[in-house]
């Protein structure tokens, strides 16, 4: 399992360091400003927990980001869009089985809002133009989604993507899928908090780091240190 892991790190770092040598590379670009969701759920006055399924390219980013997010309590990497008995790594990895690459987010609502979740996650945890895709990594088990939990969340997300496509943010607009939340299934063991244990490793170092220090630059107020 070990020389599994390295090897998915190295074959998974090669287009990136090609390209780094040239440019700096798509996942350490600089980080897009974003405004406040004008749609947003108001911050509960009583503690509680809420949950969201995000995806976004590679998972070891996206959890290394909400590890990171203020009100975050746990972010788990797994796999979310497909059945039972199709989700494990090297299934999923064919892109044949309708799972994407997720991280479950588990948040206090009374400490951080829905939309400022998806903030972080539009902002700093990936680039949301990218169809089927991000960075060096093809396929659609790496597609952009939000599986909501509740329909309010439903109703911030698809206003917020409204918002932004309306504003122009981006260079594109965002093919974000918004789809309902049937199940979630946690990844192997050797998945979690991979680039906290492996922040030398090529691939973290170029594609996975930067989001974390993005989001410390460039949403302080966000940010919570380890």
């Amino acid at each position: 399992m070990r020389n599994h892991r390295m090897m998915r790190s190295l074959i998974k770092a090669l287009p990136a360091l090609c390209f780094a040598m040239t440019i700096t590379c798509h996942a350490s670009s600089a980080a897009v400003r974003l405004p406040n969701p004008t749609a947003d759920a108001a911050l509960s006055k009583t503690k509680g927990s809420e949950t969201v399924v995000l995806a976004g390219g590679c998972f070891w980013g996206i959890q290394a980001v909400f590890e990171h997010v203020k009100g975050v309590s746990s972010a788990t990497a797994g796999y979310s869009g497909g059945g039972a008995n199709t989700a494990q790594y090297e299934v999923v990895s064919t892109g044949r089985t309708g799972h994407a690459e997720s991280v479950k987010v588990v948040y206090d609502p009374s400490q951080i809002s829905f939309g400022q979740i998806l903030k972080v996650f539009f902002s700093v945890a990936h680039d949301p133009t990218e169809l089927n895709r991000q960075g060096p990594d093809e396929g659609t088990q790496y597609r952009s989604v939000i599986f909501f939990s509740s329909e309010e969340q439903h109703h911030v997300a698809r206003a917020y993507i409204d918002q932004l496509d309306g504003a122009k943010v981006f260079g594109g607009p965002i093919v974000t899928q918004v789809v309902g939340l049937q199940a979630f299934y946690p990844a192997e063991g050797y998945h979690q908090d991979y680039a906290a244990h492996h922040p030398n490793e090529p691939y973290i170092a170029i594609n996975d780091l930067p989001k974390v220090e993005h989001l410390k630059q460039t949403l302080p107020e966000l940010y919570v240190g380890k």
